[in-house]
């Protein structure tokens, strides 16, 4: 068991990591939790990727949900991006993590460079979704 301090809307927690199956178990001040993460390597073969259950609109916001550090951006302004395509490596947690489009468009903002540290849920890239042609 690791333990770690995170912080949360600004929040400081003291926190206990376990991974076990492909599942971190998180325990925060007495309560724990289970956690999986989308798109981890670890654990993948039970096929637990809900890319089904995403079915409805999706958002072109590109955006950390922890804070990092920004390490490198592939696109640039204007780009068609396909989703899936790689367009930043974010550190978090010590660890790089490829952030790949979460759909087909064209690449509107760039609101961070590498080097740059950003705050959880902060906008930094936006995706402006391919159109759908209807016949």
């Amino acid at each position: 068991m690791k333990k770690r301090k995170v912080k949360v809307d600004g929040e400081e927690y003291d926190v206990e990591l376990e991974k076990q199956d492909g599942v971190w178990n998180v325990t925060i001040e007495g309560k724990s939790f289970n956690i999986e993460i989308e798109g981890s390597s670890v654990g993948e073969t039970s096929g637990s990727k809900r890319k089904r259950s995403a079915r409805g609109k999706k958002s072109g916001t590109i955006s950390s949900t922890i804070p990092g550090k920004i390490v490198s951006i592939s696109i640039k302004e204007g780009q068609i991006v396909s989703e899936g395509d790689v367009v930043m490596i974010l550190e978090a947690m010590k660890m790089q993590n490829e952030i790949q489009a979460p759909l087909s468009g064209t690449v509107t903002a760039i609101n961070c460079k590498p080097g740059d540290s950003v705050e959880a849920n902060s906008p930094l890239i936006i995706i402006q979704p391919e159109e759908k042609k209807t016949e």
